[in-house]
């Protein structure tokens, strides 16, 4: 008698913080997590996905080298313990791409909107990941969902991603923009009236007015 055996493969999952994590692994504020980023205290994001910041543990950690900052190992257990087959990385160009809702719907040629409504309606695969409110999910997940359902891929747009091209990211906050500044506008002329016999002068004032920026109205009027 053949026996067949199901063989489940466990899914490898970096571990991967967003400022919500890393501002619950110290013990802080989120804001804090983003001032970190802001003045440089926090290093650069190890990977931007839909436009979000995400970065590896071990950068996330090296916050704690200085002895200002410290994380709690019951935090940082509970931490790792929220991610199914999570492992520690360390260089980011050895990651598996890690995609968001905006890269699945290139991938995929949808738009965004399309994907959220898959996702809450559970037609599409369950999320690898869920940091700081946003859905991520390793793209041979997507991939392995699309040929289920018979879904078409966008394979330029696979190839794209492969080979590591990320977008930018979205802008915080307000921008500290100077306001508008306008050129200072020449103070009215004052109204003049010209006989015929002052053509010349007439012509002078008209020119000079509207080399100013102003309109100017000709309004005739009788001699008595």
């Amino acid at each position: 008698m053949i026996e067949k055996v199901l063989c489940m493969v466990a899914v490898r999952r970096p571990y991967l913080l967003g400022h919500a994590e890393i501002a619950a692994l110290y013990g802080v504020e989120r804001q804090t997590s983003q001032k970190w980023r802001t003045d440089g205290t926090l290093a650069e994001p190890d990977l931007v996905i839909s436009g979000n910041p995400y970065w590896l543990l071990s950068t996330v950690l090296q916050l704690g080298h200085d002895g200002t900052r410290e994380v709690a190992e019951q935090r940082l257990a509970e931490y790792e313990a929220s991610v199914p087959g999570g492992y520690r990385a360390n260089l980011a160009e050895q990651l598996p791409v890690v995609v968001g809702l905006m890269e699945v719907a290139k991938i995929l040629g949808r738009d965004k909107q399309a994907i959220s409504r898959w996702r809450h309606r559970k037609q599409i695969a369950a999320v690898d990941y869920e940091l700081s409110g946003s859905p991520l999910w390793l793209i041979d997940t997507i991939l392995a969902d699309a040929s289920a359902r018979g879904r078409t891929v966008v394979q330029a747009e696979v190839e794209r991603l492969r080979a590591g091209a990320r977008g930018s990211q979205k802008p915080r906050g307000r921008r500290s923009a100077s306001p508008a500044t306008h050129p200072r506008q020449a103070p009215l002329p004052a109204a003049q009236t010209f006989t015929s016999e002052q053509g010349d002068e007439a012509a002078s004032f008209l020119a000079g007015a509207l080399a100013q920026g102003h309109s100017v109205v000709i309004r005739p009027t009788r001699q008595r």
